[in-house]
């Protein structure tokens, strides 16, 4: 990352592009995906693998599950994980080279998908050359000031993030700073990238993503900016640093802690606030990505798998399905060191040598079709025709046109309303004469 000098004003935020409406993220972390990270025992990984490209055999997966968008985790040049960056400017020689990325975007959008890529832009790896250089050159050093930094014994000490001594933090008040973030943005949408997520943004300084996005904007006024939030206000935090949406971590709990507890009054409760959202924009909504234990793990009965998932495709919002997922894969995040391996693992180079489970494969399809040809599902609130400690009928809504959504977490069935065609429901709700089968769920219009 080096500094621009071009330093136009920043503008206001301006309402999510048109495209976005569309877009269904499928979500890679590709440094695990190749099986490039940890290194595999064989030894050091170069460019000479061009390991990026085994992503290509995917994209017509994405296609044939609905999704429409590739949203990838990091592939810039890093230390380790890939949140610990190196250089914004280099695909990780682990992944291959610069034309391994442009290959896979031309292939991503040749199926028309989108591309998203993922922005650390809070910190970079301990051992990134400035950060080498700002504590060689000690304090009031031009390297030094790219850093939250303090001096402690006459040495240079980097502030980390949130205690992460491989990962310093970015000085954001710095113009160098800013010049340096919006030409990495501008430099790789100029390349093909359609989006960017910005990750650990909440820690960021919402007058930073204004003006750096207003920037970017005025040259590239298409891109869509997701901003990586864990709590806090969603709302502000959208309004202060021009974001187009943040990550829905409020529902993404809410929605497997409802299904664990059979306690659909929290859901209701999570989705008042989720509406307060969709009246400023539309929430990234997930039930997995690669920082979370992946949601067919942390259900604790698996016959609620399928409500998760009806969730995730209908209500309000930008949905993303985590790579996996949509197999029913299993993977639980632990607190030590390795604890991420379980939910970013490699996956094989062709999509028919996966073993998973095919009936939440084709249940992904079916309910990701019928949320595109419901685009307007994406601004839609969620207001209750009926709810019961385990039963909930949810109206699905954006003012002209609605849908209704039945969940039924009970060990009995449930009477469906005599008005309203079934559009689609688990086995025994479809088989059945107008009852939501228990532990059952439907669609009606």
């Amino acid at each position: 990352m080096t500094a621009s000098a071009d330093r136009p004003a920043g503008g206001p935020a301006r309402s999510e592009p048109e495209w976005v409406r569309h877009v269904i993220w499928w979500r890679v972390y590709p440094l695990g995906f190749v099986d490039a990270f940890p290194q595999p025992p064989t030894g050091p990984v170069g460019p000479e693998e061009h390991r990026l490209r085994r992503l290509v055999p995917w994209l017509d997966h994405v296609v044939r599950l609905g999704a429409s968008g590739l949203a990838l985790g990091p592939v810039f040049d890093s230390a380790t994980h890939g949140y610990d960056t190196l250089d914004h400017d280099r695909i990780d020689p682990r992944l291959g080279t610069d034309e391994d990325f442009d290959h896979l975007v031309a292939e991503a959008h040749r199926r028309g998908l989108r591309v998203q890529l993922d922005g650390v832009f809070n910190h970079v790896a301990a051992t990134h050359p400035r950060a080498v250089t700002a504590r060689r050159d000690g304090p009031g050093s031009v390297a030094a000031e790219w850093f939250r930094a303090r001096e402690v014994d006459g040495r240079t000490v980097l502030d980390t993030f949130e205690g992460h001594e491989g990962l310093v933090a970015l000085n954001h008040d710095h113009p160098e700073v800013r010049d340096a973030v919006t030409g990495v943005l501008r430099r790789w949408l100029d390349r093909g990238a359609d989006a960017w997520r910005l990750d650990a943004a909440y820690a960021v300084p919402t007058d930073f993503w204004s003006d750096v996005l207003g920037r970017v904007r005025s040259s590239h006024p298409q891109a869509y900016f997701e901003a990586e939030v864990i709590h806090g206000d969603y709302v502000r935090f959208v309004s202060d640093s021009g974001v187009d949406t943040v990550t829905q971590y409020e529902l993404w709990k809410a929605i497997w802690s409802s299904l664990n507890d059979r306690n659909l009054y929290e859901l209701r409760w999570s989705l008042t606030r989720h509406d307060q959202m969709l009246a400023t924009f539309a929430p990234a909504t997930f039930i997995g990505n690669h920082d979370v234990t992946r949601i067919a793990s942390q259900l604790d009965d698996r016959r609620h798998l399928p409500h998760a998932v009806v969730l995730l495709a209908l209500l309000g919002g930008t949905p993303t399905v985590y790579a996996g997922d949509e197999f029913g894969l299993t993977g639980r995040k632990e607190d030590r060191a390795g604890g991420d391996d379980a939910v970013r693992p490699p996956f094989p180079d062709d999509p028919a040598e996966l073993s998973g489970d095919e009936e939440i494969l084709r249940l992904h399809q079916r309910v990701l079709g019928l949320r595109r040809r419901h685009p307007w599902l994406h601004r839609a609130g969620a207001t209750t025709d009926r709810l019961e400690k385990e039963y909930c009928c949810l109206r699905l809504s954006d003012g002209e046109h609605a849908l209704r959504l039945h969940l039924n977490l009970s060990d009995q069935p449930r009477e469906l309303p005599p008005d309203g065609d079934v559009l689609d429901a688990d086995p025994a709700t479809a088989s059945s004469a107008g009852l939501v089968a228990a532990h059952g769920w439907a669609v009606t219009d």
